[in-house]
């Protein structure tokens, strides 16, 4: 049985459950195959993580409050978040990994920073 690679096309010689005739291939294919989610997935994630930064940088004893102004000047990004938290008393807080923002009154925002 003669099996082809499904990048090149080339014989592939070895185990018969193999797929492609190098890693090369391998890793072109699925790179290929892969590429819109790929650039999904990490502008995602390079957007969350310039949103941590910024409340990292905002929140250096772990318990603040800020303007909405200095967040949207900073270049924060309301749309991207990990996580919502919601107390007893329905409050609700979001949160980017472990900071995190409580919408508060006149365009203020509590900042805090989840422990453990």
């Amino acid at each position: 049985m003669n099996k082809k690679c499904l990048e090149c096309g080339d014989k592939i010689v070895g185990r018969i459950d193999k797929k492609f005739c190098c890693d090369a291939c391998r890793n072109a294919y699925n790179n290929r195959v892969n590429k819109d989610s790929k650039n999904l997935i990490r502008n995602t994630n390079n957007r969350l993580r310039k949103n941590y930064r910024i409340l990292e940088s905002l929140n250096p004893s772990q318990k603040t409050k800020t303007s909405r102004a200095k967040l949207v000047e900073a270049g924060f990004d309301f749309n991207y978040f990990t996580s919502i938290y919601r107390t007893k008393a329905n409050t609700v807080y979001y949160f980017v990994y472990d900071q995190g923002y409580l919408p508060l009154d006149n365009d203020f925002y509590a900042l805090v920073k989840r422990e453990g």
